[in-house]
C-alpha cells in the first residue's frame, strides 16, 4: 500500500519475509508482473488487531485461505487484480495526503436489517484532510452497472437503519410511516455509531473507483449510477413556505462519487479527478464532497426571505393604520391598539387621534362652560348710596 508501484524496495520486501518467517504474512497471489499480494495469517491478523489498532480504529477482515477441495491449491482467484486495484487506491489517497495508514480498512461489512452483509472494498478516515470518512467500491467492470445501483441502495438503506438499543419512542415513530426514519436526527441512527459526523449534509459519502478499463464503459456505467440511482444520491427540494428558495436539502442523500484509477495515479489523488453524480465536470475530493447549494445557501436564502416577508408584512400593517378624521395624520400604535379592544370608545373617538381627542374635550369644556355661564340668572346689585341706619329704619317703619 506504501509502495504499489515500487518493485525494488528492499526494506519493504525484507520485512515481509520476515513477517513471513513468523507467520504472519502470506503471499496470497503473484500478479502478472510479478508483483505479489500479500495478505495477513489470522496469526497476523490476531497481532496487528492487539498492537496496530487505535481507539475507534477497526483492522479490516481477515482474508482466509480457500483451497479447492479436489486438488487441495490455493484458491486466490478473481482476488488479485481486483485487491491490487484496492491497494493502490489506498496508495494513492495517501500518497496525496488523504488519511494515515491506520486510516485505511478494506472489506467493511454493513449489516443490513434482512440479515444481508453490504461490504465496502476500502473505507478511509481523514478527518485531517476534511474527509471523515468516506466508502469506496472499486470496480473492474466485472460487475453489472445496475448491480452498482444494488449497492448504493443497500449504502442508502444501511444508512436509514436504527441501532439495536434505540428508544422505544425512536423505534415507533420510525415505524409509523415508511418516509418517518427521515425525520429522525442521524445521530440517532446506527450508521453514527460506527462512522463519526462528515461534516456535511446526508450519509456516509461513497465512491467509486474504476478500474483497468475503457473510458467508454465508465461513462456508460456512471450514466446508469445517475439515472437509476436518482433516488439514492439525488438531493431534494425543500419543504418550506418560503419563496425564492433554491437550496436543496441533501439530508437523506448519499453523496457519490465517480472516478478512476488511472487518473489518480496520473494526477494524483488531490486533484481535480473526482465527478459528483448530478454535477457537470471533476472537482477535488473536498468540493465534490461539499454542498454549496445546499444546507449553508438554505439559512442565507431563509434569512433573507424572513427579512423581506418582515418587511412585506410591515408595509402591508402600515397601510392599514388608521387616519384620524380631524387632522389626517396616521394613528400611534397606541392610539391604535386602543381603537381595537372590545369598547374603543372608552377611550375616545376611534376616529380622532389622541391630540384631536384632547383638544376636542378641551373645547367641548369650554362651550359647555360658556353655554352655562350665559344661562344663568343676573345677581343682584348693592345699594351703596343709602346708609346702614337709613335702611334699618325703613324695614323697622314698615314692619
Amino acid at each position: 500500500m506504501t509502495r504499489p508501484d515500487n518493485q525494488h524496495d528492499k526494506l519493504t520486501r525484507d520485512n515481509l519475509l520476515d513477517l513471513e518467517e513468523h507467520h504472519l504474512v502470506r503471499i496470497e497471489s503473484v500478479q502478472d508482473d510479478q508483483r505479489q499480494v500479500w495478505v495477513l495469517t489470522k496469526r497476523g491478523h490476531s497481532e496487528a488487531k492487539t498492537l496496530l489498532e487505535p481507539k475507534g480504529i477497526r483492522v479490516s477482515v481477515l482474508r482466509e485461505e480457500k483451497y479447492d477441495p479436489v486438488t487441495g491449491k490455493l484458491l486466490g482467484t478473481g482476488y488479485d487484480d481486483h485487491a491490487a486495484a484496492v491497494t493502490s487506491t489506498a496508495a494513492e489517497l495517501h500518497r496525496a495526503g488523504i488519511g494515515h495508514r491506520l486510516g485505511f480498512q478494506t472489506e467493511i461489512g454493513h449489516r443490513l436489517g434482512n440479515g444481508y452483509v453490504q461490504r465496502a472494498d476500502l473505507v478511509v478516515r481523514a478527518p485531517a484532510s476534511g474527509v471523515p470518512v468516506i466508502l469506496l467500491e472499486i470496480d473492474r467492470r466485472t460487475e453489472d452497472a445496475h448491480d452498482l445501483v444494488h449497492k448504493l441502495h443497500r449504502y442508502w438503506q444501511w444508512g436509514r437503519l436504527l441501532p439495536p438499543d434505540a428508544d422505544k419512542h425512536t423505534v415507533d415513530l420510525a415505524r409509523s410511516r415508511p418516509d418517518a426514519i427521515e425525520h429522525i436526527d442521524h445521530d440517532k441512527r446506527l450508521w453514527r455509531r460506527i462512522y463519526p459526523p462528515t461534516g456535511r449534509e446526508g450519509l456516509a459519502p461513497v465512491a467509486f473507483v474504476f478500474a483497468d478499463t475503457t473510458a467508454a464503459k465508465v461513462a456508460n456505467t456512471v450514466a446508469v449510477l445517475e439515472e437509476t440511482g436518482r433516488p439514492y444520491w439525488a438531493p431534494r427540494r425543500y419543504d418550506t413556505y418560503h419563496r425564492g428558495i433554491t437550496a436543496l436539502d441533501y439530508g437523506q442523500a448519499v453523496p457519490v462519487l465517480v472516478t478512476a484509477l488511472e487518473q489518480l495515479q496520473e494526477h494524483g489523488a488531490d486533484a481535480a479527478v473526482w465527478r459528483r453524480l448530478g454535477r457537470e465536470g471533476e472537482q477535488t475530493l473536498t468540493a465534490a464532497l461539499d454542498n454549496p447549494d445546499g444546507d449553508a445557501l438554505y439559512r442565507r436564502q431563509a434569512a433573507r426571505a424572513d427579512a423581506e416577508e418582515k418587511q412585506h408584512r410591515a408595509a402591508e400593517r402600515e397601510a392599514r393604520r388608521p387616519v384620524c378624521t380631524e387632522c389626517g395624520e396616521k394613528f400611534t400604535d397606541q392610539r391604535w391598539e386602543e381603537t381595537t379592544t372590545r369598547d374603543p370608545w372608552k377611550t375616545g373617538n376611534p376616529y380622532m387621534c389622541r391630540t384631536c381627542w384632547t383638544d376636542y374635550l378641551a373645547g367641548r369644556e369650554a362651550a359647555e362652560a360658556a353655554r352655562v355661564q350665559a344661562a344663568a340668572p343676573p345677581e343682584p346689585e348693592d345699594d351703596h348710596d343709602q346708609e346702614p341706619g337709613k335702611l334699618r329704619g325703613l324695614f323697622r317703619r314698615r314692619a
